[in-house]
């Protein structure tokens, strides 16, 4: 008994010089509100312990929404210094031919994308005027044909950015990859008076790599750049 007496003195003395680590053990303050109610009996109604239970579960939510947003933070942080890398990439090339073939190598591997296809309209029609491919990464279309692939037979306006998940990707953009393409990223391109549309076509083979909830605006940063960079090499 003399044992326990001074083991509850200790214990007493010890939580009387550092009260603070009681409040900060939720699992211990849980213990010690579920005693109270215990000790009030059945028949009183503990409002400061209800006040406390929602309390705690705001703060639960609270904390929750601020991992979320964290997490967010750095997958926007990432995000931007994949695309700042891709763009100084893609700046490299002296040539117009090593400008193509770097986009669809170094680019597509900075931005982890299995294909990377480049569309030009034109009014030149050969034997087949629906679209012809020129090299892995250029292809060429007739006039309309951007337009049609983007809308895929919706109304609205245009967006200078379309994210979209997909059964399989189009044979005419992707020729032989096509198969595996499960979501795509399409960017229009404006290449100035005078000059038809473009498109910068990103497929992925991750079905979650884009989708329709994501945001666009590193992608239409990414586009801009691409523009102004075919516009020099068109002129």
């Amino acid at each position: 008994m003399a044992d326990a007496a001074m083991n509850e003195d200790d214990l007493r003395e010890r939580i009387m010089a550092q009260p603070e680590r009681v409040l900060e053990d939720p699992e211990l303050m849980r213990a010690l509100i579920a005693a109270n109610e215990r000790a009030l009996g059945s028949n009183v109604i503990d409002l400061r312990g209800i006040a406390m239970e929602r309390l705690e579960a705001r703060l639960d939510r609270l904390e929750d929404t601020h991992r979320s947003v964290i997490a967010a933070a750095y997958e926007n942080l990432a995000g931007t210094n994949q695309i700042h890398r891709a763009v100084l990439k893609m700046l490299d090339p002296v040539s117009f031919e090593e400008f193509l073939n770097n986009l669809g190598t170094e680019v597509a591997q900075v931005l982890r994308l299995e294909c990377v296809r480049l569309v030009l309209e034109t009014q030149v029609h050969d034997e087949d005027p629906a679209l012809r491919r020129v090299g892995n990464v250029l292809c060429v279309a007739e006039p309309g044909f951007i337009e049609s692939y983007v809308q895929a037979g919706r109304r609205g306006p245009a967006r200078a950015v379309t994210l979209r998940q997909a059964q399989e990707g189009s044979a005419a953009i992707y020729g032989d990859a096509a198969g595996w393409v499960r979501s795509e990223a399409l960017m229009r391109l404006d290449f100035g008076p005078g000059r038809l549309p473009g498109l910068l076509a990103f497929g992925s083979e991750d079905p979650h790599h884009f989708r329709p909830a994501q945001g666009t605006d590193l992608l239409a940063f990414f586009a801009g750049v691409f523009e102004r960079a075919m516009r020099r090499w068109l002129a």
